[in-house]
């Protein structure tokens, strides 16, 4: 007989007998709960799959700007001046940077930014990223580098540099830290130097570092070269020749300007004061003025051909019309109009050659208001230039039917009215053209554009007699001869006009073109404000347009067209009459 073996606990809960519901809702709970993380498993890698990857992207996906290689600017012959260099960006993740206060201040030192400012960007530990400094050279970010600071990083850009500094600054202007023009040539022709950027989708880690490419590369496209006109052998006699005369005349500013009168191209163009577009602590104020563009003169006497071109165009006058200046002062509708000197009865080429205010004003009367206006017009005065460049100015010309008798006088000898020294070389290109005027330009030209016919072939050759005449010994511009070259132009000294007064202040300007037998060239000089030596456009403008237009014609291999002799300067030369 077999004997049962009962086994007994004093457990309590081993003895506890469970009703079955409850096992069964354990067991329901676990399933349940089980099911729960599979839908949502199954939820969040398949239903939510692209809402979670959007979100995961906009935490450490980044779009990488593929920067374009901004286009070269050359000049006439190839010559590079401006071009983008390889820079650094240096950047800092703040909550990262461990250092003592000693590297901190290498750093600064090596970015030349005040210690004070490096330590405030780097203060907001809340910020991811932060630049300390763009566009920093190759070799200082090297030694950046070097340092070996935790949470300092760089990445690669380049740097706009300008070979020639200051001679081409108001020509080219300069680019920001994005590598987009803001003045000159750069800013202009920002569209085309530019470029298109590309671009790339990654994932980065928190250091910045690209762990996945998550879309295809869009490449950029490279911005084009520019080829400009001018020829950096002339600007920089330009350059040197205008600082000079400012700084002997104690003058406050002046401009150049040469033209090639084949092809309205610009061959230079200078400002003092200038800028460096290299060391950008310079740019601001005054300096960025591109004076030759923006600042208007009343031109004074370089404005008196015109009105005569006008009156011989019309035939209301002719090279031997007399007329009588008197003793150098005249009444006019209650103004008093003066010469400097008491000339009498002067022909017209002596009334150019003298730069009588008198004689000007008599010619004038034989034009209407309105044949003056629209010549002044078609000349290009009272509108802005037609050159693809910022700043460029109208000047003033007011409606001819608001012309006062005495206003129409001052106009027909260079005031009343305002213009750039752009503009009066523009101008002046109908004398050295046989008549007519073609636009200006920055850039080189294939082929010589169309012209304009503003005055007749005939007149334009009179004319140019007439303003050779003007830089002879008994003219006032002697000082603007040219040896073994015939040059021609006209002198200007006009008063300022300050706070809607004229003051004692005064712009010398000269303009004019050589060789007078093939005219090849126009110059316009522009001395603001001379304080030291004399005040007179010939004496301060004559010697930097001679000096301009010599050095010039030399290096265009233009032959000369006057023999080489001791040029006749009178040791007092006719001044202008203001």
């Amino acid at each position: 007989m077999k004997r049962r073996v009962r086994f007994s606990s004093e457990n309590p809960v081993l003895n506890l007998k469970l009703p079955a519901w409850r096992s069964r809702f354990v067991l329901f709970m676990l399933f349940a709960g089980f099911t729960a993380l599979a839908v949502r498993a199954l939820y969040l890698q398949g239903l939510s799959n692209e809402f979670l990857q959007k979100q995961g992207e906009s935490r450490y996906a980044r779009t990488l700007v593929l920067p374009a290689s901004r286009g070269k600017i050359t000049d006439r012959n190839g010559v590079v001046v401006a071009s983008s260099v390889p820079a650094r960006a240096v950047w800092a993740i703040p909550e990262d940077v461990k250092a003592p206060p000693g590297a901190l201040a290498e750093l600064a030192k090596l970015l030349e930014i005040p210690l004070r400012d490096l330590q405030r960007k780097l203060a907001n530990e809340d910020k991811t990223f932060v630049y300390l400094k763009r566009q920093v050279p190759v070799d200082v970010a090297e030694k950046v580098a070097a340092l070996g600071l935790d949470g300092i990083h760089q990445q690669r850009e380049t740097l706009r540099y300008y070979p020639e500094g200051e001679v081409l600054g108001h020509v080219l202007g300069f680019t920001n830290v994005e590598d987009r023009g803001q003045e000159g040539i750069e800013l202009a022709y920002n569209s085309q130097l530019a470029g298109r950027a590309g671009s790339r989708r990654v994932i980065k880690d928190r250091l910045g570092r690209v762990v996945e490419d998550v879309q295809a590369v869009r490449a950029p496209a490279n911005g084009h070269d520019l080829t400009l006109s001018i020829d950096t052998r002339v600007q920089y006699l330009v350059f040197s020749q205008l600082q000079e005369a400012v700084e002997r005349h104690k003058a406050k500013g002046g401009a150049a300007i040469v033209v090639d009168t084949r092809t309205g191209e610009i061959l230079a163009l200078a400002n003092m004061p200038t800028y460096n577009p290299n060391h950008r602590e310079t740019l601001t104020g005054a300096r960025l003025r591109n004076r030759a563009l923006t600042d208007t003169f009343e031109p004074g006497s370089t404005i008196k051909p015109f009105s005569i071109a006008l009156a011989l165009d019309l035939g209301r006058v002719q090279p031997s019309t007399v007329v009588d200046t008197g003793g150098g002062r005249m009444n006019f509708y209650g103004r008093t109009i003066s010469d400097t000197h008491g000339y009498g009865k002067l022909d017209v080429a002596g009334v150019v050659q003298k730069s009588s205010n008198i004689g000007t004003t008599l010619i004038s009367q034989r034009i209407e208001n309105k044949e003056m206006w629209e010549k002044y017009t078609e000349l290009g005065l009272g509108q802005a230039p037609k050159l693809d460049f910022p700043g460029a100015v109208a000047g003033r010309l007011r409606p001819y039917d608001k012309w006062k008798p005495i206003e129409k006088a001052t106009m027909s000898y260079g005031y009343g009215l305002s213009v750039s020294l752009v503009q009066m070389a523009h101008a002046y290109t109908a004398f050295a053209r046989d008549g007519d005027t073609v636009p200006l330009t920055f850039l080189k030209t294939e082929r010589p554009p169309a012209g304009t016919r503003i005055y007749s072939s005939k007149t334009a050759r009179t004319m140019r007699q007439m303003l050779e005449a003007v830089v002879g010994p008994g003219g006032t511009a002697s000082q603007a001869q040219v040896m073994g070259y015939r040059v021609a132009g006209k002198t200007g000294t006009a008063r300022k006009i300050i706070n809607g007064a004229y003051a004692t202040k005064y712009v010398a300007s000269f303009s004019g073109f050589a060789p007078v037998s093939n005219p090849r060239i126009v110059v316009a000089v522009m001395i603001d404000e001379p304080t030291a030596g004399s005040i007179y456009g010939g004496a301060v403008a004559g010697p930097v347009f001679s000096k301009i237009t010599g050095g010039t014609l030399r290096m265009l291999g233009v032959e000369p067209d006057a023999p080489f002799k001791s040029l006749v300067i009178p040791e007092h030369p006719l001044e202008d009459s203001l």
